[in-house]
């Protein structure tokens, strides 16, 4: 599928803490918007993607956008780690002949909605059945220990993830779409801030907003009469490692050996452009320790070596490598990590608010803890 499709239509609708639209109503939003900058027809789409967790069908959204013949549609599950892979297996149907236009959307209500977490009545399967009633209630506490144990390994303190998330909230507030657009964050800020789960504060969690976001895909011989640069898709993997759990490994010989380093194995393989070839990459960040996991996972450093990779600047624009150049999930808003894709497409189109000169190549990952997924995008 290299180089076989590109993404050539993006579009979002505004971030909130509360919007009043429905989750569809956002979904269509940001359908049209993509639509309209891709100068594609709604009837000309054939192909969907989305995730499980999505609570629109593809059947509400054809038709209430206008639609054609749909010949292909899918969803991927494991929330956070599924954008790059919604995006990915749309670029495969697409260099299949299973579709000719293809449209992944993101639609999410999380400030205004309900926490999971909060429905105690809900059973669980295993493995949340065998932790969440000592305590490990949410995501945050089950990357709390994560953290704890990469910080005992490898020396990493609280100075670290605050580079990450200081380096966001820098782009952040170029970005005039971001949630946290005129909200400075300072180190003092950072260290004073309250406890979500030790060693994890406020600052360290990414946003609860409401938004949506979408992209069109067709195929790289009618991307090339599109009039706005092209982001083609030109490596696409997922990764589930051997006996893992979600979203802490407990019994792996090395719970830091997570599945970004079973999709990186798959990722670069089929790709000419490798880990020291990224211009620019924007890294699923629900928590700001999982930069650091990335950034090692995908070979952006070698293991041990994040922390240090975020000092003096190193993930701020005109640093080693800039990292989550809309401010991400922890500055932007959070929508699953879909706003990472649109982040590189305006990358390697040169429309990013932060923009990194001469970016022609760009990493794209979903979650590392859960079964994971990442994209390499490559200009012309």
């Amino acid at each position: 599928m290299k180089d076989q499709a590109a993404i050539v239509g993006i579009g979002e609708t505004p971030f909130a803490k509360q919007l009043a639209s429905s989750e569809c109503e956002l979904a269509c939003e940001a359908i049209r918007r993509a639509l309209d900058d891709a100068g594609v027809s709604p009837g000309e789409v054939d192909g969907l993607a989305s995730y499980t967790l999505e609570t629109t069908s593809e059947v509400d959204i054809a038709r209430t956008v206008g639609f054609g013949d749909v010949t292909w549609f899918t969803q991927v599950g494991y929330g956070g780690g599924a954008g790059p892979a919604v995006v990915g297996q749309l670029a495969m149907a697409i260099a299949a002949g299973q579709c000719n236009v293809g449209v992944a959307w993101r639609a999410r209500k999380r400030g205004s909605g309900v926490r999971p977490w909060t429905q105690t009545e809900e059973p669980y399967t295993v493995p949340a059945a065998w932790t969440r009633p000592w305590g490990l209630l949410r995501p945050a506490d089950e990357i709390a220990m994560l953290t704890r144990r990469y910080m005992h390994e490898y020396g990493a303190t609280r100075d670290h993830l605050a580079n990450v998330a200081l380096a966001v909230r820098a782009h952040a507030n170029r970005n005039p779409r971001a949630f946290m657009y005129e909200k400075k964050l300072t180190r003092e800020q950072y260290m004073a801030a309250r406890w979500i789960s030790e060693p994890l504060c406020l600052f360290d969690n990414c946003l609860e907003s409401d938004g949506a976001l979408a992209c069109v895909l067709v195929g790289a011989d009618r991307a090339r009469d599109c009039a706005k640069p092209l982001a083609y898709l030109h490596s696409f993997a997922q990764g589930l490692p051997r006996e893992h759990q979600t979203m802490t490994n407990y019994y792996a010989d090395d719970p830091l050996l997570g599945p970004s380093h079973a999709c990186a194995e798959q990722l670069y393989r089929g790709s000419d452009i490798q880990p020291q070839d990224i211009d620019v990459a924007q890294l699923y960040d629900a928590f700001s320790p999982l930069v650091l996991l990335s950034l090692e996972g995908y070979r952006l450093c070698e293991r041990g070596e994040a922390a240090a990779m975020s000092e003096d600047g190193g993930l701020e624009l005109g640093g080693r490598l800039p990292v989550n150049t809309s401010g991400g999930g922890l500055s932007e808003a959070y929508v699953h990590g879909f706003n990472l894709i649109t982040e590189g497409v305006r990358q390697i189109r040169g429309e990013s608010t932060s923009q990194v000169e001469g970016a022609r190549s760009c990493l794209v990952t979903g979650g590392e803890g859960v079964p994971t997924s990442a994209l390499i995008l490559r200009g012309e």
